[in-house]
């Protein structure tokens, strides 16, 4: 059975491309890739966020309380319409980060969101969990906001299972098309040839890792894809566009109906 709950921190760190061959030899002779990273062949992620429609949630996030938690949607690749999916929360605790999912199928999670927590029960899903997720739901007014897709390569410790270590690169978003079976594109949220590396763990680094840090001077920073995407969102003057493009649909039905 796949993981469905974990506890760990999350340390982040950028990757320059011209480090990126150093950094991967130091990880392989101590990690173990993915068995979908042979090579050192991406696999794709990809997110849909959900968020009220004023994205209170990334919001309150930015704010950096001690207690601040998300819902997403997650696929390997672009999902068929009939695919089984992750939905997901996450939540962050004084740093540490608590992260609860389930399967489930792709036009369920959607129904089960707009629908207030209700979906009928399949022995895919994770009963506990999807619980949760139900209480969540139902404290906001919770709509698809944005979409979230990287590439990723990501690293197991041998004989540690505590340990995770993720490098993705590509990472793009869009605030249109917010159904993941839409396809795989959007902009770019960093330069094409930054990495950002995160390292999860509930125990503390091992000394091997601590010291490829510091002999390729990678320091730790804070960084969120969502938290960034929604920063250049406002800054684009994005809410202002939404309204516009409320007005012209607005107007559209109105005209239809004369």
């Amino acid at each position: 059975m796949a993981i469905e709950v974990f506890n760990r921190y999350e340390n982040k760190y950028f990757v320059p491309a011209d480090k990126l061959n150093r950094v991967l030899d130091i990880i392989e002779e101590k990690m173990e890739p993915d068995k979908f990273n042979k090579d050192r062949k991406t696999y794709s992620i990809c997110n849909i966020y959900f968020d009220t429609a004023d994205d209170y949630l990334i919001r309150t996030s930015l704010q950096k309380p001690k207690y601040k938690e998300k819902l997403r949607l997650r696929s390997y690749g672009v999902p068929a319409p009939d695919a089984t999916v992750f939905l997901e929360i996450k939540k962050k605790v004084n740093g540490l980060v608590n992260k609860r999912r389930t399967k489930i199928g792709l036009r369920d999670a959607f129904s089960f969101v707009e629908n207030g927590g209700k979906v009928v029960y399949s022995d895919i899903m994770n009963p506990k969990v999807l619980s949760e997720l139900s209480q969540f739901v139902q404290r906001y007014p919770l709509i698809p906001r944005v979409y979230i897709a990287y590439d990723r390569l990501a690293y197991f410790e041998k004989g540690n299972p505590d340990l995770r270590l993720s490098l993705d690169t590509n990472i793009r978003t869009r605030r249109y098309d917010l159904r993941p079976e839409m396809g795989d594109y959007g902009k770019a949220l960093l330069p094409a040839d930054v990495w950002l590396m995160e390292i999860k763990t509930r125990k503390g680094m091992p000394m091997w890792l601590a010291d490829m840090l510091t002999s390729e001077g990678l320091q730790k920073v804070s960084f969120s894809k969502y938290g960034t995407e929604y920063k250049n969102f406002v800054k684009s003057g994005g809410y202002a566009k939404e309204q516009l493009e409320k007005d012209a649909a607005a107007e559209k039905l109105t005209f239809a109906a004369v």
